[in-house]
């Protein structure tokens, strides 16, 4: 049975602390930001096999440290720290520690980039004459725009383009929208779309904790993409 800590008393820390038991997994602790003010440490993690922390950017990156330096494997769901994401990813290894970073935790979303890689390079061809668009909407307290995922989803889209001309993001921000991703391939007289669409913040909280699972007792540096391999092939 895994030992989860969660670190982040928002509306993810708050729905992963109450779904980590409904997986068969233990929460052995949950931590606001107030209780990791300066360091986290073995007692405040409770003798925890891996730590799943989703607070800000301007926290993740000690967060991962302290996590790395205690030996305790950390799944990271916060965005917004991608400056600091070569030196941490660099000390967690120096550490032989563990980390699995997302920008996304909807397994779907990850799958619904393989589609789109493909998807971009069947419309990149001269003769099709598509042009690529993504809109990503989220919920109005969203703070980046575009969103992590938008940018992983632009980068792998583009890359499978062979490195062409940049697709072009509209980031939309209302409501409460857990989030939406759509590309739009439109030539003169056709257009095609691929759309994913979150329903619940749920989504985010289940991928989170089976990534969690998936990596307790590894050592290394992960994405989604390493525990969706072992998925599907």
């Amino acid at each position: 049975m895994t030992r989860i800590a969660v670190i982040g008393t928002g509306r993810m820390g708050a729905l992963l602390a109450a779904m980590v038991p409904e997986t068969g997994a233990t929460l052995v602790a949950h931590l606001g930001r107030g209780e990791t003010g300066s360091a986290v440490t073995r007692q405040s993690l409770a003798g925890a096999d891996v730590v799943i922390e989703f607070t800000v950017s301007a926290e993740a990156a000690r967060l991962v440290r302290d996590c790395a330096a205690l030996g305790v494997p950390v799944v990271s769901g916060t965005t917004g720290w991608d400056d600091q994401r070569a030196e941490v990813e660099a000390a967690v290894r120096a550490s032989d520690g563990a980390l699995l970073w997302a920008p996304n935790f909807a397994l779907g979303v990850h799958l619904f980039a393989r589609v789109a890689e493909y998807t971009a390079r069947l419309f990149a061809s001269p003769e099709a004459k598509f042009d690529a668009h993504l809109v990503e909407t989220h919920h109005a307290r969203k703070l980046d725009a575009p969103s992590g995922t938008a940018r992983m989803l632009v980068e792998r889209a583009t890359a499978a383009r062979d490195g062409g001309q940049a697709i072009p993001v509209t980031s939309v921000r209302t409501g409460s929208v857990p989030g939406t991703h759509e590309f739009i391939f439109d030539a003169p007289f056709e257009q095609v779309r691929l759309v994913h669409e979150a329903r619940d913040h749920r989504v985010f909280a289940a991928g989170a904790i089976s990534a969690a699972r998936w990596l307790a007792g590894r050592r290394g540096v992960f994405t989604l993409n390493d525990f969706l391999g072992d998925l599907v092939r």
